[in-house]
């Protein structure tokens, strides 16, 4: 809660002496003096309640740039933003940001970048012990997972003022392998299938 120049005014008026040399009137060249300071005072008070605003990621304006910074945004594998809205949304989800390694997060992060309805598959070898109706996978397959993306996602079709050199069906979105490959754990095989 800031105070006004009034109030600032007031309080540099208590701190002058007694006596008829410091008057308090509001027409004194003293009392205009001390407004003149105590609007000064007053502007600098409301910046400081501004910067209780900026430090919180939710409704920064000014500082909206440093935020970002801080927090490693534009990310480079998401399309840029051009509304402050916008950009506020991706920074609380970036300051927000748990982690993890399970479907369930991978599932929640897509869903969070506009991928709803996406599964995760995991694979796993054949070893002593498994289900008879196992599939014989490669030992390779350990580490492996599939992320299936609805087709309804991302399909760019040819259309009559394409070039001849571009594919009739075309899908896929290189922002969306960037993201996965970034938050992937390291020593995993990712796959993206389009269309399940």
């Amino acid at each position: 809660m800031g105070l006004t120049a009034l109030d600032y005014r007031r309080q540099l008026q208590q701190l002058l002496p007694p006596g008829a040399a410091w008057p308090r009137d509001d027409d004194a060249a003293l009392t205009r003096l001390l407004a003149s300071a105590a609007e000064e005072l007053a502007r600098i008070d409301g910046r400081g309640d501004q910067m209780l605003v900026e430090s919180d990621p939710r409704a920064t304006s000014e500082m909206l740039d440093d935020w970002e910074r801080n927090f490693g945004l534009p990310d480079p594998c998401l399309t840029a933003t051009a509304s402050a809205a916008e950009r506020r949304k991706r920074l609380q989800q970036k300051v927000a940001w748990q982690g993890g390694q399970s479907a369930a997060f991978f599932i929640a992060l897509l869903a969070s970048l506009g991928y709803p309805g996406c599964s995760v598959t995991e694979y796993w070898p054949m070893v002593a012990g498994s289900k008879c109706n196992a599939a014989l996978n490669q030992g390779g397959w350990r580490y492996a997972w599939r992320i299936s993306v609805p087709l309804a996602a991302d399909v760019k079709t040819l259309t009559v003022t394409g070039r001849c050199s571009e594919p009739l069906a075309s899908w896929g979105d290189p922002g969306l392998m960037c993201m996965l490959a970034k938050y992937k754990p390291a020593h995993t095989i990712l796959y993206i299938s389009y269309g399940v």
